[in-house]
């Protein structure tokens, strides 16, 4: 009974000293970036003159297109937390 526990532990993952994958960290990476994308697209919009009104803060970029970037990146960052690769 003592030897089969052995092997089944044998045949479990080796234990890299990581708690994801290298897949996982590559998905948190790619999100992050997303992210910070998101936001550098979101920048900017800014009026020289303080009494005048610039409608630029409202282009498709900083309304629309900024923040999908951001939730796709969230959306990956909870996805490569949350996957688990299928085992062998």
């Amino acid at each position: 009974m003592n030897k089969i526990v052995k092997e089944v532990k044998n045949i479990q993952e080796p234990e890299t000293g990581f708690v994801l994958g290298k897949k996982n960290y590559i998905i948190i990476a790619t999100g992050f970036a997303l992210i910070i994308i998101g936001f550098i697209l979101m920048s900017g919009g800014k009026s020289e003159d303080p009494n005048v009104f610039n409608p630029e803060i409202f282009s498709f970029r900083r309304i629309t297109l900024a923040p999908i970037f951001i939730l796709i990146g969230f959306i990956a960052e909870i996805f490569a937390i949350m996957w688990r690769p299928k085992n062998k």
